[in-house]
């Protein structure tokens, strides 16, 4: 079977790590009967600043025709963050209707957790972010702008469909998967407009799958159960804002940022869906050649799961745990002393060997 995606590895170590990824999926295309082609597209900051635009005029149009995209990261100190993620990362999502953020939260074997966890059970759940709508809405402004009265105003929008999409995914994500229990994250007892309405939406779609359970916490006293007992958690679902907190902090007590994938996810298939690792561009440790590609690869593999091939994705998964368990060829941020491109070769030569 015959898939070409668009490539956009950004700004900073999103380079560097995009480049392991791809060294990895040019490794599947010689074992498996799956083959990716790709286009890069050097849509940037650096881009910006010789166009004024983070992507062309019709770049939505270009991106339309992949079967799906893989995404490095954004950001650098020469353009204002908002513009970056505004007039790039957030017109895919919306336009291509990728509601659903996918993150998992796993603690894969040969890695430690830095909390103290008691428990024989594993730590893995997935949290499934609410990515179109919510706290992440272009509604709002300010007022009396430079005036003693000055004021700001930002919208939290969120509808019928919204709400009803994302938790119609969630509960038949757990019921496909034959999960048990699905949490909900909310804050309706002082948020009491927007976050009863997600309630109560939520509520009534957990009525319809009986064979799930379903339980609520405020957001407060989930972030704190999300250190005390992570092991307890299968679905997680959460707005945009609660789920790109709690997720951050899901990734880290599995690790950290530099192995955490995420996936925003087109579920009617009609737009492509987009991977992308949870952490930023990181202009700290650019172009020094340390930075984790396994975040950009895990990404690929959730990719190659969306296609259909969930094989692929446990095979690169069994690979990385490989290195973890090896103990050899870790960047710094896992206690080693390995390159960015040492990791890499080292993924493509256990993913040969299965």
């Amino acid at each position: 079977m015959d898939y070409k995606i668009a490539v956009i590895p950004g700004d900073g170590i999103g380079v560097e790590v995009m480049n392991e990824a791809l060294k990895v999926l040019e490794i599947i295309n010689t074992k498996e009967s799956i083959h990716i082609t790709y286009d890069i597209f050097n849509w940037n900051s650096d881009y910006y600043l010789q166009t004024s635009r983070m992507m062309p005029e019709n770049g939505l149009k270009q991106l339309k025709e992949y079967d799906a995209i893989l995404f490095g990261a954004i950001g650098d100190e020469r353009v204002p963050d908002d513009v970056t993620l505004w007039e790039l990362i957030m017109p895919i999502r919306k336009s291509f209707q990728q509601y659903v953020n996918f993150r998992p939260i796993k603690l894969l074997k040969g890695m430690d957790t830095p909390i103290r966890n008691q428990s024989t059970k594993p730590i893995d759940f997935v949290l499934i972010r609410e990515n179109a709508e919510g706290e992440y809405s272009n509604a709002g402004g300010i007022m009396f702008a430079g005036e003693h009265r000055e004021l700001a105003i930002q919208n939290n929008i969120m509808t019928k469909q919204g709400v009803t999409q994302i938790a119609e995914f969630a509960f038949s994500y757990a019921q496909k998967q034959n999960l048990t229990k699905v949490t909900n994250a909310t804050k309706s007892n002082a948020i009491i407009h927007s976050m009863k309405f997600w309630d109560r939406i939520i509520e009534g779609v957990a009525g319809e799958y009986l064979d799930i359970s379903y339980e609520k916490y405020y957001i407060d006293a989930l972030a704190t159960y999300f250190v005390q007992r992570p092991q307890d958690f299968q679905v997680v679902l959460a707005t945009n804002l609660f789920g790109d907190i709690l997720s951050d902090l899901g990734s880290a007590i599995v690790g950290g940022l530099g192995i955490s994938p995420s996936a925003n996810i087109n579920p009617a298939g009609e737009f492509p869906s987009m991977f992308e690792p949870v952490h930023g561009s990181a202009p700290d440790i650019a172009g020094k050649g340390i930075a984790n590609p396994i975040a950009q690869i895990w990404s690929l593999a959730l990719l190659y799961e969306q296609l259909g091939r969930k094989d692929i994705h446990d095979k690169v998964i069994t690979t990385i745990e490989a290195l973890f368990i090896n103990k050899v060829n870790l960047t710094a941020d896992m206690g080693g002393t390995a390159s960015t491109t040492e990791v890499g070769d080292s993924v493509c030569t256990i993913l040969k060997s299965l």
